[in-house]
């Protein structure tokens, strides 16, 4: 396995449909344009790929908060369907905090949907603590 960073519109055409399992509001083109669209502003995306199959992909950013100071936040965390349980998720996250080291991040954080328990399993497991309430407004 090996973990690589997006760096090309054919890459993310690749990892797009992995991602869609997730997010499947989303037409596959007008996911493959927001992805594009949010990479402009500093999102990220690393994917694992094994024998030429991506199996897992997050998108990710950085920055400075009062509250944590550097941060790296995960987003769109997700385990092709067909390869879960194959320890592609665990390899990413183990990416995450070598880079997060690598960076002098001091924490990384992710939400996580309320209904999905198997990931919420996964990242107690791998030391992630529920450490507030997320709140959101939609205007």
């Amino acid at each position: 396995m090996e973990v690589i960073l997006v760096s090309n519109q054919e890459e993310v055409a690749a990892v797009a449909p992995v991602i869609q399992q997730l997010r499947p509001q989303y037409e596959l083109n007008e996911l493959i344009g927001l992805l594009i669209q949010q990479m402009k502003s500093g999102y990220q995306l690393a994917y694992v790929m094994r024998d030429g199959n991506v199996l897992s992909v997050a998108g990710f950013v950085t920055g400075q908060k009062l509250s944590c100071g550097q941060y790296l936040y995960i987003d769109d965390f997700v385990t092709d369907e067909a390869h879960r349980s194959e320890g592609a998720g665990q390899y990413l996250m183990d990416w995450f905090k070598d880079y997060a080291e690598v960076n002098h991040i001091d924490e990384i954080h992710l939400d996580s949907g309320v209904q999905r328990f198997a990931a919420h399993k996964f990242y107690l497991t791998e030391g992630f603590t529920i450490s507030s309430h997320h709140f959101c407004y939609r205007c």
